[in-house]
């Protein structure tokens, strides 16, 4: 799940909520939405290889 932060960057969040904060886990942060997209599909591929 990405999203944009007030600063203009995108962070790339979890999609599951961590039970003990209730937040989502940050996955890293981007200064582009296409940087952060590339990263969300090498994060899936990892999960599934």
């Amino acid at each position: 799940m990405i999203r944009k932060l007030k600063s203009g960057e995108y962070r790339i969040y979890s999609r599951k909520k961590n039970p003990k904060t209730n937040k989502r886990r940050n996955l890293g942060t981007f200064s582009s939405l296409e940087e952060a997209k590339k990263h969300e599909r090498e994060i899936q591929y990892f999960k599934h290889h």
